[in-house]
This record gives C-alpha cells, structure tokens and sequence, in this order.
C-alpha cells in the first residue's frame, strides 16, 4: 500500500487504522440498532421523513459531527461532516436512506441503510480524530430514494460536486458489488375524452378508459419488439366512476426502465407513442408528464473489488462471481445512487439479510419483517465495517484512489 506521505500517524500499520474504524463502530452498534428499530417502527413516505431525519441529525450532532439540517433546501435532507484540523486530503461521503414504502413499510430495508451511513462515518471520524491523518467525511442523509428524486435534488444543488468518492450499502436477499442497477423513468399519463351514458347514447362520448386501456395493450405489443433487458411496467389510477357512463378521464402511473441511461433515452420516446396512438386512435387528448431519469449505476470496479476482498477477508463472506451476479436473470432494480456514481466514483454493494437462502427479494411484507431482525443487524454491521474500510483506503492511499480515479474515467 502506498500511504500519502502528507498523511502522518503514529500507528504501527494500516491494520492499526483498520482496528480503530472498527472498534468505533463496534461501540455505537447497540446505539444504531436502537435508531434502526426507530425508523423501521415508524416509517414514513419520500418527503415525509421527518421524524428519522430529525432522529440522526441529532444523534450525529451528539457525536461531534457539523450538521446541516433541511440541507439544501431540502426539508428531509441533511448533511453530517468531520474535517481533520488542516481541512486538506480527500474527501470520502457515505449515504444514509430512510424512506418507506406505502402500505409495506421498511420493505427495502431503508431503516438499515440509514444506521450503515452512520457507523461508517463515525468509523473513518475516529481515524482522523485520533491521527493525524487528512481528510474529511462527510453523510449525505438521502431522502425520496423510492420516488427516485432525493440523490438527484442533492446533485442538482451541488451537493457532491466536491467528494471523491461515494459509499453506501444496500441489503437485500444475496451479496455482491457488482449488481446491475438499471436506469429508470416514470410517467404519469392522463386522458381527457367526453362523457356519455354507456347505454343510451354512447356514440356522443369519448372513452378516455379505451385510451389508457389501448395504450396498455400496445405497450404490451412493445414488449415483442424491444431488448429483452428493456422493461416497461404501470397501473391505471383512474379507470372512471361508474359502469353506465363513458368515463371522460383516466389516468395511470407507469415506469420504463433500461440497462443503461442509453436504453432508456432509446426506449422512452417508443413507450411515449404507444400513449399518443391510443389517444390518436380514440379522439381522447392526452397529457404525459415524465420524471427526472434515474441512471444505471456506474459500479467503481476498484472499490467494489476492494469492498468484496475486505468483507471476504474479515467476515468470510462469500460472493458471487462478478459474471453471476451480471447474468442476464440476476435482480434489476433502479436507484437514484446510479446518478451519483456518473459524476464521482462509487459503490452499492448489496449484502444479504436472511441466514439460508430465503427467495424474498425487496419490496415485500416478508422483506420488511427481516429487516428489524438482530441477524439483520449485525450483517448490517459487518458490511458496514467493510465499506468503511473502502473508504479509509481512499483516504490513506494513493494508489488505489488513482485506480479508483482510472476506472471512473474510463
């Protein structure tokens, strides 16, 4: 390892370093269960996090952070940070999660993604406080992940315009770095068409129900023709309000998802005309509105490489082939992580929740009850403790943040 000369500690080794990020984190686990459990119990749509976010921006003021509440301007956002006293060196951010999905809670396991960002940076806090090593961390309180807009109001604010990495963890049903993260985009679809009674005189109406339900039916026509990786998936919100008459609105929510932000710019415009020729077709007007693009995530192959060698080494983890954990079939979701990772480098490694293999992916009731579980915790823990070494490694060595730097630019 090549340690930056500037920095200066009095350690005998980087195991040393390593043992005190770990020793910090260690302290404060019966803490970050007790915050976890917290927000599992209370959860709280995107936008709507206001009783986590106040919870960690006062735990983190109680252990020596700068804190920024409604960072940004952002009300559920903030921003925790500890410099070392020259303020020079690296920067190193992690990210902590904490909205909830409606009806199923914490069934991303966002209350575990919350307290990992924590004890990550309170780890790399205890190196620089107790060396004299440079540097700063920083946490990013990310809201909105579900709806896919906190990470990139962040961005759009300048928020990471001035780190060198970005660290977070995932949980989930399996383990690995190199997952795919597809890119996303949602559209919200309404058409206006003419009332009339169904059965007296329906020829003096314009079905806006036919509209949405043929521009379903050509999407699924869609599906024949476009990549097998391309996904396009929606509901109808609004389908009318009785049986015995023509419905003169409808509306529906749908995503269109790509492999890359590429697909999804190819993709979009063809799933846009299957919503233009239903309203072609019946006379409705239309009225679409897309939302910000979600890209794919730009996995560091550095960092990830390091991240699966250091949970490997230290808690006998074992992954998947970074083939295997590509494949074709292998778990597809969509995070807002991937927009940050196109402008600095950085990671989300998913780490697995459930003792045996379970088949319970994300965003399911089941997925939700594991998440408050002790062996949760303490997974979470250890893949805590692994990306926080990533990320003292940015800090202390060259090396490997010029590799880092290669693979981002490249």
């Amino acid at each position: 390892m090549q340690i930056n000369k500037n920095y200066r500690y009095e350690a005998g080794s980087v195991d040393d370093l390593q043992d005190i990020v770990f020793q910090a984190i260690d302290e404060v686990s019966e803490e970050l269960r007790e915050i976890s459990l917290k927000i599992h119990d209370k959860p709280e749509l995107a936008k709507e996090e206001r009783f986590a976010h106040e919870l960690l921006v006062n735990y983190l003021k109680k252990k020596g952070f700068k804190v920024t509440p409604s960072a940004y301007g952002i009300e559920t956002a903030f921003v925790a940070e500890f410099q070392s006293k020259t303020g020079e060196g690296r920067v190193v951010s992690f990210n902590s999660e904490y909205d909830a999905l409606p009806e199923i809670g914490h069934a991303c396991g966002h209350n575990l993604i919350a307290i990992s960002g924590v004890g990550a940076a309170i780890g790399l806090k205890a190196v620089l406080e107790k060396f004299e090593i440079e540097g700063t961390v920083k946490l990013f309180g990310t809201p909105a992940e579900e709806i896919g807009v906190g990470k990139i109001e962040l961005i759009e604010a300048g928020a990471y315009k001035d780190v060198n990495v970005s660290l977070m963890i995932h949980p989930g049903a399996f383990g690995g770095a190199f997952g795919k993260h597809i890119a996303n985009n949602s559209i919200e679809v309404e058409y206006f068409g003419k009332s009339a009674h169904a059965s007296g005189a329906p020829w003096e109406g314009i079905n806006a129900l036919d509209a949405i339900i043929l521009a379903y039916n050509n999407i699924g026509l869609l599906r024949q023709q476009s990549l097998p990786t391309n996904r396009v998936h929606g509901i109808i919100t609004n389908g009318g309000t009785a049986p015995n008459v023509i419905p003169d609105y409808t509306s529906g929510k749908f995503k269109v998802r790509g492999m890359t932000i590429e697909d999804l710019r190819s993709f979009g415009p063809r799933v846009q005309k299957c919503f233009e020729g239903a309203a072609e077709a019946t006379g409705a007007k239309l009225k679409t509105k897309w939302s910000k693009e979600i890209y794919d995530l730009k996995t560091n192959s550095s960092m990830a490489t390091r991240y699966e060698t250091y949970d490997s080494q230290k808690f006998g983890t074992k992954f998947p082939s970074r083939e295997q954990q590509q494949s074709s079939t292998s778990f597809t979701p969509s995070t807002d992580q991937g927009n940050v990772t196109h402008i600095v480098p950085g990671i989300q490694p998913v780490y697995n929740i459930f003792e045996m293999s379970s088949g319970i992916n994300n965003h399911t009731p089941k997925f939700a009850e594991q998440a408050r579980t002790k062996f949760a915790h303490e997974k979470t823990i250890e893949a805590t403790k692994s990306v926080a070494l990533v990320g003292l490694d940015i800090l202390i060595d060259d090396k490997f943040y010029r590799e880092v730097r290669k693979c981002f630019e490249t």
